[in-house]
């Protein structure tokens, strides 16, 4: 008995071992007889430009207690505090993501994905009998994830071939960028369209010949979706969603605070995350992007607007930011540009994109909502989308506002200047491929070379002074930072350091939030929301980042993600 008891204790240390070294790399040790931990023998950048690296950490329950060397931490720490030995590990504060859309991401609602590299749309009809079949009693069948290319390079009309694949019930699938939707003729009758409809604000319903033809771009689609996910009533599902896959994955990938880019109020999808908060679910703290809905009364929408405002110190789940458009996005030629696009899609009055909200609409909205609290999360593509949203922004009168331009994808000299002056952050996305250097003449057939040939021009806003932000748009582009911040500092001729594309991820984005005092650096008197990184992002090759993986991630002072 006593020699099966040495065999246990034997393997148990073995197995103990294996853990520290093959999972995490991270030694413990324990006591529980105070309720400080030490975090020592680290790397860390705190991202404090007074106290740029340190080696330890104290943190009492959420809060950071110290921040500095080894041995002064030890003079520190209490007696029968845990201590974590770091092993050299490098550490950040956690990431801020302050656009992207984790409900949507998280919905149950999608019943199918289709391939965004497929380039023959015929080759869907199989994928969506297929969900139709696998679904028999779903209203709407939703799916996600074409690209409209294939729809405008199809021989046939769109809508031939999505009611060859289904015709009985209604269908809508959301392209990958959000902007479009590809819907059957079930659909359409659904929600009203015939080819006498007019194209609503900040919207296209495609036709042909005069003919519908089944893409409904921008607004035009994203009414019909919204259409059909209310007729879904999906709420549990976008709560589970958040709870089973989203949560999880923020933690894993280190992110600590999120923006939620479109929060559609008119589904309830606020209360949901309430539900979330109110049930101890949350964990990373989330501003909510009120989404202005276009085609909605003014007057109406903004005294609708003003009751949803929250902004509880001590709450996770803050209600106060506004998500409004500009205008829409290149490739489908509606970014709202200051010369013509190259060719045209859409046979309309004007070929220079579209508007989802006017100059003057988006003057009025921020001055309504700047005095109540909101904070304005503007999308701004095209470089007349740009210089808009800021003109709007100066009408206004703002003052009092932490106003930030997302996507910023063309931006004018003369507007470079204008975010600093008027304290508008510029928040840019590099995750996804198309933002690379390489392809930005992928567009040169809708843009022309000269205007192609510098999107996301981060780097010249930077040296402008401008604020930036990095974030992902997840699930337009990967929510891994890692792979934003490789590709923020490789993309020569519009890169930036790697000091200042972590600065971008973490303190930057905590001003944009309002919460720049409490979290967004490794400083004492700060909560305690940090990362443990598995290798050294400022000594390995720079196209080594991407593999960059978290092994730790504390979230006000509890570890929620151990790898």
């Amino acid at each position: 008995m006593k020699k099966m008891k040495l065999l246990i204790i034997f393997f148990s240390l073995i197995l103990t071992s294996n853990s520290c070294s093959k999972k995490e790399d991270i030694a413990v040790i324990k006591d529980n007889s105070s309720t400080q931990k030490m975090y020592y023998n680290g790397k860390i950048f705190t991202v404090n430009e007074a106290q740029p690296w340190a080696e330890a950490l104290i943190i009492e329950k959420n809060k950071i207690v110290f921040v500095g060397s080894n041995s002064e931490a030890e003079q520190k720490i209490e007696k029968g505090a845990e201590k974590i030995n770091l092993k050299g590990k490098l550490v950040l504060p956690g990431f801020h993501d302050v656009h992207m859309h984790p409900m949507e991401v998280g919905s149950t609602t999608t019943v199918f994905t289709l391939n965004e590299n497929e380039s023959d749309a015929e080759n869907y009809i199989s994928i969506i009998k297929k969900a139709a079949q696998d679904n028999p009693n779903v209203k709407w069948l939703i799916g996600f994830g074409h690209s409209i290319g294939a729809l405008f390079d199809a021989q046939r009309s769109p809508l031939e071939i999505i009611d060859e694949a289904v015709s009985d019930r209604p269908v809508i699938i959301m392209e990958q960028t959000s902007h479009s939707m590809w819907i059957n003729s079930k659909g359409l009758e659904m929600a009203g369209i015939t080819g006498a409809s007019k194209n609503p604000q900040g919207g296209i319903i495609m036709k042909d010949n005069g003919a519908l033809n089944g893409v409904l771009i921008d607004n035009a689609g994203d009414l019909v979706y919204q259409q059909a996910l209310t007729a879904l009533k999906d709420a549990n599902g976008e709560y589970d969603g958040m709870v089973s896959y989203v949560l999880p994955e923020l933690a894993k990938h280190g992110i600590t605070s999120v923006s939620d880019a479109r929060t559609y109020w008119k589904r309830d999808q606020h209360k949901t995350w309430k539900n979330l908060a109110d049930n101890g679910k949350l964990t990373a703290r989330f501003n909510l992007g009120l989404w202005a809905y276009p085609t909605a009364d003014d007057a109406s929408q903004i005294a609708s607007l003003k009751t949803l405002f929250e902004n509880n110190e001590n709450s996770l789940l803050k209600i106060n930011q506004i998500k409004l458009y500009s205008d829409g996005i290149t490739h489908n030629t509606t970014a709202a540009l200051h010369s013509n696009y190259k060719e045209d899609y859409f046979n309309q009055p004007t070929n220079n994109g579209l508007n989802y909200f006017t100059e003057n609409r988006i003057a009025k909205y921020v001055q309504e909502l700047e005095s109540v609290g909101f904070d304005f999360h503007i999308h701004a593509i095209g470089d007349r989308g740009v210089t808009e949203a800021l003109n709007a922004i100066q009408k206004s009168g703002s003052d009092k506002g932490r106003h930030r331009l997302t996507h910023v994808e063309m931006v004018s000299l003369s507007d470079m200047n204008r975010f600093k002056q008027l304290n508008v952050t510029a928040d840019a996305q590099v995750a996804g491929d198309f933002t690379q250097p390489q392809n930005w003449h992928h567009n040169n057939h809708l843009l022309g070379s000269t205007l192609a040939d510098n999107q996301v021009p981060i780097k010249s806003l930077k040296e402008a002074g401008a604020r930036l932000t990095l974030s992902s748009d997840w699930n337009v582009s990967s929510l891994n930072p890692f792979i934003g911040l490789q590709n923020a500092v490789t993309r020569s001729p519009q890169n930036i350091s790697l000091e200042e594309a972590i600065k971008a991820y973490t303190i930057n984005g905590a001003y944009v939030m309002r919460q720049e005092n409490k979290v967004g650096s490794l400083e004492v008197g700060k909560l305690a929301d940090f990362v443990v990184l598995d290798r050294d992002i400022f000594t390995i090759s720079t196209s080594q980042i991407k593999q960059t993986k978290v092994i730790l991630t504390i979230f006000n002072g509890k570890e929620i993600y151990k790898k």
